[in-house]
């Protein structure tokens, strides 16, 4: 079976997010004052074989855990689809 894994890996709310606060600071330059806390993630999108849907959600944590994401500054979470 194809699956396809839509990924957003975002820093822990708890963290500082240097890029996020670069962000909302050009905001105001920009005339976008009512924007706020902005936080600055990744999006990572990926395709799949594997057996059943179970196996496709574990192969992608364990993507996840092992490499795409820092476990210690970011958080994850992924959304998965069969394709036909």
């Amino acid at each position: 079976m194809k699956f396809k894994a839509a990924i957003t890996i975002m820093p822990h709310d708890a963290l500082l997010d240097p890029q996020g606060k670069a962000v909302t600071g050009s905001m105001k330059n920009i005339g976008l004052p009512s924007i706020q806390n902005v936080r600055v993630g990744k999006h990572i999108t990926l395709e799949l074989e594997a057996a059943n849907e179970t196996e496709a959600k574990q192969s992608v944590d364990n993507a996840c855990t092992k490499l795409l994401a820092n476990m210690i500054m970011e958080r994850y979470e992924f959304t998965l689809t069969q394709q036909s």
